[in-house]
């Protein structure tokens, strides 16, 4: 990290706007500033949560000015894919090119950070049958572009396997508090960061 004050934005889709699902309770990107801001001591980096409930790659990407551009990001984090995979495996190539310009946008010295989606419960994977080809396009997408690469999918498989996910969701998409705060653990560690310190 820089030793003068930084920007970190962290964009995409309700479960990075931690809305409801938490039910008051601190989301990932909540979590990860008080590790930023407050126990790592940087006081004066700002994070910037820009996550939409709802919004695809592609709705992103045509807000992408007033969500990211305005704030020149020194690390951007993008979590996307739980919508976008309802468009099924045919909506990839939109999936992956709004992705790749998204990143494309904003300035070479900006950090970008890529999370793939998080698990859904059994009961949601009829409807969201194509979640895993998307964490794909995300891999691939770290790879092509040198992003960092929080792997969440992976991360939850490892520690669920062939159980039900249901303990750290509140519904069959949207992390609970204790999904978030694995989310976030999994985020830090990945940029180096460590983990949170629990009281």
């Amino acid at each position: 990290m820089a030793d003068t004050p930084m920007t970190w934005v962290a964009t995409g889709d309700s479960i990075t706007q931690g809305v409801l699902h938490t039910h008051g309770a601190r989301g990932w990107a909540e979590h990860v500033h008080e590790r930023v801001g407050w126990q790592l001591g940087r006081l004066t980096d700002v994070l910037i949560n820009s996550g939409v409930s709802g919004w695809s790659a592609g709705d992103v990407l045509g807000a992408h000015d007033w969500l990211i551009g305005r704030f020149q990001p020194d690390v951007l984090s993008v979590s996307l894919g739980t919508n976008d995979c309802l468009a099924g495996e045919a909506g990839l190539p939109a999936f992956h090119d709004a992705m790749r310009k998204i990143i494309d946008n904003v300035g070479e010295g900006t950090q970008i950070v890529l999370h793939t989606p998080v698990l859904v419960s059994f009961s949601g994977r009829e409807r969201r049958a194509a979640m895993p080809a998307y964490c794909q396009a995300v891999r691939e997408l770290a790879a092509e572009t040198g992003a960092l690469l929080v792997d969440h999918e992976a991360h939850w498989l490892a520690h669920h396997g062939t159980a039900d996910p249901i303990p750290w969701l509140d519904d069959a998409a949207h992390p609970n508090a204790t999904g978030h705060l694995e989310m976030a653990n999994h985020a830090l560690r990945v940029m180096g960061l460590g983990e949170l310190e629990q009281p």
